[in-house]
């Protein structure tokens, strides 16, 4: 009898193990959408490498399918379509779903607000993933920061910018919070598709425009017709962000739910310095080609404008939205204190080294 029990034992024992090793090896295959297309670098390329670290680190066990916006053809639908179920993950920008829930404006970026090593700090160790977590809960979706743009330039002026007068009746290109500052000050806001915009800036139906910064304006050629470019303001720290259908993530294996959260930090933070050392190259480039190129700072009284607009709107929109009102006054409390620091490292630090 003894020895009937041990030999079921031993079957036992080997049946488990064979389990355990047939579920290791299980193949898990996840489809992603990008809202950017196949030639939106670093954008398109972070997405990418996201999944390749995944396969690497899984060994083969998790691989994920990327779709740019060329192959869905829907590239501010990626939301919709990973609560959905149709895409398991999608790469886009949080600031996109305002108008389905003003709480996901704060966590891409806002004016005047957090740098992106700042924001960075707020969301792994102020309690940002915690308040993300708290807005996308109720989408059915998870949300992960899935890299930043660093501080985006406040855009390509045919003309010098001297006064708040030489705003008003300016036509511009500027989106989202900051077109609604701008259209305060007097800025017509004109929302003209990526393609049309080079077209739109030498015919005149548009005097300006916000893009990015050097890495993604060079190959838009803005600079080759507006020689005025203004330093930024308005997105200091523009984090791309990662979104994931919760319960296609809660049916993967607990070692594999911390590969992808892993492949997705690590891919995040590539995307910023790619980046930035983009728009070094590319503003070297530029400068070189184009010697024109006047890069300008807002004056003092335009500045304080779009400070006290920006204001009134933030102050609008949280008396309405008490969660929106946490999620600003979470950032406003760790930029108080993070940015001494800031002051007393890397500000003063170039202050006397430039």
């Amino acid at each position: 009898m003894k020895k009937t029990i041990k030999k079921l034992c031993i079957l036992l024992t080997l049946f488990t193990a064979s389990s355990v090793l047939s579920a290791n090896e299980k193949v898990y295959k996840l489809s992603m959408a990008t809202t950017w297309g196949e030639t939106a670098s670093p954008l398109i390329d972070t997405a990418k490498s996201m999944a390749k670290l995944a396969e690497e680190m899984s060994d083969g066990r998790l691989i994920i399918r990327v779709d740019s916006a060329n192959k869905h053809k829907a590239p501010l639908g990626v939301f919709d379509m990973v609560k959905g179920g149709q895409y398991d993950i999608a790469h886009t920008a949080s600031y996109y779903w305002k108008g389905k829930d003003i709480n996901t404006l704060p966590f891409t970026s806002m004016p005047f607000g957090l740098t992106s090593p700042e924001q960075y700090a707020w969301f792994y160790y102020g309690g940002g993933m915690e308040l993300m977590k708290k807005v996308y809960d109720k989408h059915g979706v998870l949300s992960f920061p899935g890299g930043s743009t660093g501080v985006q330039m406040g855009g390509w002026f045919k003309k010098e910018i001297k006064t708040l007068d030489d705003l008003k009746g300016l036509k511009m290109r500027i989106p989202g919070f900051a077109g609604e500052i701008m259209a305060k000050l007097g800025v017509q806001v004109t929302n003209v598709p990526a393609g049309e915009l080079f077209t739109s800036l030498e015919t005149n139906n548009l005097d300006a425009l916000e893009w990015v910064g050097p890495s993604m304006d060079i190959s838009m050629g803005f600079h080759k017709i507006a020689p005025y470019y203004y330093t930024g303001w308005h997105e200091p720290a523009s984090e791309m962000q990662y979104i994931i259908n919760t319960k296609k993530f809660e049916k993967l294996p607990a070692d594999l739910q911390q590969i992808l959260v892993v492949a997705m930090r690590v891919s995040a933070y590539d995307m910023y310095i790619h980046n930035y050392d983009m728009n070094a190259n590319a503003w070297q480039e530029m400068k070189s080609e184009y010697p024109n190129i006047q890069v300008k700072t807002f004056a003092k009284d335009i500045m304080d404008a779009m400070k006290k607009a920006n204001q009134e709107l933030r102050t609008e929109m949280s008396a309405e939205n008490p969660l929106l009102k946490e999620i600003l006054d979470s950032q406003d409390a760790y930029m108080k204190k993070v940015r001494e620091w800031t002051k007393m490292s890397d500000y003063l630090y170039l202050k006397d080294n430039l």
